[in-house]
């Protein structure tokens, strides 16, 4: 109550304040310029509040009024931004709308029925200084949401890149082909995207199901399943004839070729194979013809052979002894190898450090 008398106080001041001005410059002719202004009522304040979602964009700028005839339409399509006056209502010749959001737009796949006094009562309060025009038409119109039919191919693009992006990443290029027809769809007519639901536990295979949904700034469609073969395309390094165990990388016959790589297990060669680190790999096992060639198939080259005769040195602060070993396994720099003292025949092991010594340590 308090509320109300106060905003009807303001109103009756504002009336008043106006009165005034309109005859203190009746004489000059201004009085003509000043725009009627009222204070809102507390009715209208409720009512705008209880009605939130619908909106009124842009009446601050150059807005047309509100024809005084409208003629109400039968049927509209509109977009989930919500139901416009213009998609629902035709003015007069000649004639322009504001741009008045009357409604939320309907879910997709359902049927917002605006009958003539939905529309009258939603512009009344909208637009309070529009009160005299009339409503003609049809009785009711019936708000549906704009569709298409969503075809094969465009969902096969939709669902390839979102496993692209989100699974797949740079792995390789991934493409995909649908083992069972997809039928053409109603779907919003508004920008889709594709949320991947379920996917196998061991990820890709060849052959998988996909458990996904389409989504839309408002709407979520689904789900649906569908088994997939899916390949994952690759640069790699293959075998161009078949490649011996111990030969050097750097005289591999290799190459670059594109494969698919989503039914190899084991771990394949990095791309590229620095320079230098080629210098040191060498085949650990052989390779036929055309395979690619995995981490487990290539080593550090050895620069110690078996029953080589080698130097093992002993250091202990400033002491450092040398003696002659007989290498029992072949190494790598770094790598530990059995050794066998030549005069002793005892046993031990040494850290590779070249081709000629091996580092003892106690």
């Amino acid at each position: 109550m308090g509320l109300a008398m106060s905003l009807s106080q303001l109103d009756r001041a504002a009336q008043l304040l106006a009165g005034w001005l309109s005859l203190a410059l009746a004489g000059n002719g201004l009085a003509a310029q000043l725009p009627l202004w009222r204070w809102p009522s507390p009715q209208a304040v409720a009512h705008a509040q209880a009605s939130e979602p619908t909106e009124v964009q842009g009446l601050a700028g150059h807005q047309p009024d509100l024809p005084a005839a409208l003629t109400l339409r039968a049927q509209a399509h509109v977009d989930s931004q919500g139901v416009f006056l213009a998609q629902v209502v035709e003015p007069g010749p000649g004639a322009g709308l504001p741009h008045v959001r009357l409604a939320e737009a309907p879910a997709f796949g359902q049927t917002l029925v605006l009958t003539r006094a939905d529309i009258q009562a939603a512009l009344r309060s909208l637009l309070p200084h529009a009160t005299s025009f009339t409503l003609a038409g049809a009785q009711q119109v019936r708000v549906f949401r704009r569709s298409r039919l969503l075809h094969e191919s465009e969902l096969k693009a939709l669902l390839t890149d979102t496993l692209q992006q989100e699974h797949a990443k740079d792995k390789g290029q991934l493409e995909l082909r649908f083992t069972r027809p997809w039928s053409p769809t109603p779907v919003p007519d508004e920008p889709l995207t594709v949320r991947v639901l379920d996917l196998p536990s061991t990820g890709f295979s060849p052959h998988f199901i996909v458990r996904f949904e389409l989504v839309t700034a408002r709407d979520r469609l689904g789900p649906w399943q569908m088994p997939v073969q899916a390949r994952l395309w690759r640069e790699v390094w293959v075998a161009r004839s078949l490649l011996q165990p111990g030969t050097p990388w750097a005289e591999a016959d290799v190459a670059r070729d594109r494969r698919d790589v989503l039914g190899l297990r084991e771990p394949l060669l990095p791309d590229p194979v620095p320079a230098e680190s080629g210098a040191l790999l060498e085949l650990a096992e052989a390779v036929p013809a055309g395979a690619a060639i995995t981490q487990r198939a290539v080593r550090l080259r050895s620069v110690v052979r078996r029953g080589q005769i080698v130097e093992a040195v002993l250091a202990d602060g400033a002491l450092t002894i040398r003696l002659k070993a007989e290498v029992l396994e072949s190494g790598a720099p770094g790598q530990l190898v059995r050794l066998r003292n030549l005069e002793s025949k005892r046993e031990f092991k040494g850290k590779v450090q070249d081709a000629q010594t091996v580092l003892v340590q106690l």
